[in-house]
């Protein structure tokens, strides 16, 4: 299909704009405690929309969102979660292990609205441009789809929570979605019971953001 030669008018943002963005970039919270109160539908359809306009490598799309409705699906992924979250206590010792057994893990007792996100490992759009050489890329686009999905909710006062203490292969397989899917995440969504600028895992003693994140090595 030949390009159209057609230009477009790009918006102008403003710096009333970026201001915005830059506190929903900080805003942008992990949130393990939701209201029990329903998404609208209509919402979620919004939020899979936007998501769909995130960059992907050949535009290959290759995201897969799976709604996690069901008693005996969400009953199996908080089934796994715990046999997860239990093994990985095992790896911590002394306090270290006190402070992750008090840490709150996921929304799975709360969240309305439970999304697993998958990447089609073999999908044919895009036609393996640029996946071919880097196929990771692949799971990567997903990610940012997940990311796109984050932000537009935060914009609506939608809190999203990703629970990756989950072994993959058995959410997979407890879904009954294709074999050539491969999670990518697994996200809690509604309305957050409360709300902070900064990181749970820094107000609860886990960990620190690192002061110099953006170092730059040269070469």
């Amino acid at each position: 299909m030949p390009a159209r030669d057609t230009q477009e008018t790009p918006p102008r943002f403003t710096e009333p704009f970026r201001d915005e963005l830059t506190q929903l970039l900080r805003w942008r919270r992990d949130v393990r405690r939701f209201k029990p109160d329903p998404v609208p539908a209509e919402v979620i359809g919004e939020l899979l929309d936007l998501a769909c306009l995130a960059p992907s490598v050949g535009n290959s799309q290759p995201w897969r969102f799976v709604a996690v409705e069901s008693a005996e699906a969400r009953t199996a992924i908080r089934e796994n979660f715990e046999a997860a979250n239990a093994e990985a206590l095992e790896g911590y010792q002394g306090e270290q292990a006190e402070r992750y057994a008090g840490l709150k893990l996921s929304g799975l007792d709360m969240a309305p609205v439970q999304l697993a996100v998958f990447c089609d490992e073999q999908t044919l759009q895009g036609h393996g441009l640029g996946s071919r050489t880097m196929p990771e890329t692949l799971r990567y686009s997903a990610i940012l789809a997940v990311h796109t999905l984050w932000l537009t909710a935060r914009t609506r006062g939608i809190g999203v929570g990703w629970v990756s203490i989950l072994d993959p292969e058995q959410a997979t397989n407890d879904l009954g979605v294709p074999e050539n899917w491969s999670l990518v995440a697994y996200l809690c969504i509604g309305w957050p019971e409360e709300e902070h600028e900064d990181p749970e895992l820094v107000r609860h003693g886990w960990q620190d953001r690192t002061a110099d994140c953006r170092k730059l090595e040269r070469r």
